[in-house]
């Protein structure tokens, strides 16, 4: 009977050492996507997964830490597009890490990401009624400013305050400014949250009543519409045309400042940044206090550069800071004009002649990695850009990430669409 049970106890320790040693066989669990309202396309990686709502196999390793190195392990990031037409397109970020996979032995297996839950449910924002009016984009934005085109401080805020508009609502006030003679006003998003009874007040002392016509908030980007036409509005500069130490404007509204404050200042920074949000961002010292938000960051032409967005007053470790102003880029702006509201963009070029411009869709995996065409910073992804027509370098960057280049060739009025999945340096 002892042999017995010596030789049952010997079988034992070997199915359990056998058992460990195979590959363990991944259990799948479900991923649900679900949207408000339903029935929004889902694109993962760039591919078309389903609509919402949407359930989709994975392997248990995508949602825990794998068991074993044997296990289904995730090895990059995920990014899904919701999408839904007459809706503002959602991008999340599906996926935590990267985490380095390191066995008992202390050898490293590399890295991989995790799912940050299994459901995920987007709420989408509707895009209210369609706007008016052309957009003016910016003559001579990728030129140097020039004596011939520069204009004094003074000579800017003249021509630019008829433009800029005090908006209040129930709650706060804020500033925003003409884009299209039509009546259409770009602002921040923040700036409009939950507020009802909208309404600006112009320069010259015209209240008007106001309705939002357009929210983004992971861009923190609103666009309201007031009645009328023949009004005032400032031509968009994109980030190309930043420099580093220019001299800069802003006018707004700030809470216990006079209507049309103006204060002036140099670019500091051009970039992105993770924790502030959606970008490009550009960072300035010429000051933006509260209510300043919405209004446009200006370079010495009267071209908006920015939308004046937060102040920043204490580092990462708590210590108070001064000078440390951040404007979201036109870019971001421009970027939602032309996914929603394409007929709104102006293809006139700088020169006066008519040039062609096609729209280059960029997207990384992961996200938020850096743009830059022909060797010039432009944005992080995701963006979409107008492009002049013509031989361009596309080269996306992220830290610890191998760059990823591509010569492109746009044509007037096509689409070109990259998607960079950016890899690990060894």
């Amino acid at each position: 009977m002892k042999a017995l049970r010596r030789t049952l106890f010997f079988v034992g320790v070997a199915a359990a050492l056998w058992s460990f040693c195979l590959p363990r066989v991944a259990r799948a669990d479900i991923l649900k996507i679900t949207s408000t309202p339903p029935g929004a396309t889902v694109e993962v990686d760039g591919a078309v997964i389903g609509t919402t709502p949407l359930e989709r196999k994975y392997p248990g390793g995508y949602f825990h830490k794998p068991h074993s190195v044997f296990g289904a392990r995730l090895d990059h990031a995920l990014v899904a597009r919701v999408s839904l037409a007459g809706f503002v397109t959602q991008q999340i970020n599906l996926t935590d890490g990267p985490e380095r996979w390191i066995s008992f032995t202390g050898k490293s297996y590399g890295d991989y990401w995790l799912f940050k839950g299994d459901h995920f449910n987007v709420s989408l924002m509707p895009i209210s009624q369609p706007i008016s009016g052309q957009i003016e984009l910016a003559s001579g934005e990728a030129a140097p400013a020039s004596l011939e085109t520069s204009k004094s401080a003074e000579d800017v805020v003249r021509a630019a305050s008829p433009a800029v508009v005090r908006i209040e609502g129930d709650k706060a006030i804020g500033s925003g400014f003409f884009i299209t003679e039509t009546g259409v006003i770009a602002t921040n998003r923040h700036v409009v949250e939950d507020q009802t009874d909208l309404s600006v007040t112009m320069s010259d002392g015209r209240v008007l009543e106001a309705k939002v016509v357009f929210q983004d908030p992971s861009a923190d980007l609103a666009l309201l519409q007031v009645n009328g036409s023949n009004f005032p509005h400032l031509p968009l500069a994109g980030i190309e045309a930043v420099k580093r130490g220019e001299s800069v404007i802003t006018i707004g509204n700030p809470g216990g400042g006079l209507p049309n404050t103006v204060t002036r200042g140099v670019v500091s920074a051009v970039g992105s940044d993770s924790d502030l949000g959606r970008g490009p961002w550009i960072q300035t010292d010429a000051s933006i206090n509260p209510g300043n938000s919405g209004g446009p960051l200006l370079d010495e032409r009267g071209n908006v550069l920015g939308i004046n967005t937060l102040q920043i007053t204490k580092n990462q470790a708590g210590q108070p800071v001064e000078g440390i102003y951040f404007a979201l880029s036109s870019n971001a702006l421009l970027a939602a004009l032309r996914r929603y509201y394409p007929q709104a963009i102006s293809s006139s070029a700088s020169s006066g002649k008519e040039q062609g411009f096609g729209a280059v869709s960029v997207s990384s995996i992961p996200p938020g990695a850096e743009i830059y065409l022909d060797g010039k910073f432009v944005g992080d992804t995701p963006s979409v850009l107008q492009v002049s027509a013509g031989a361009h370098k596309i080269r996306i960057e992220a830290a610890g990430k191998k760059p990823f280049e591509r010569d492109i060739d746009v044509l007037k009025d096509s689409q070109i669409t990259l998607n960079a999945t950016l890899e690990t340096n060894p």
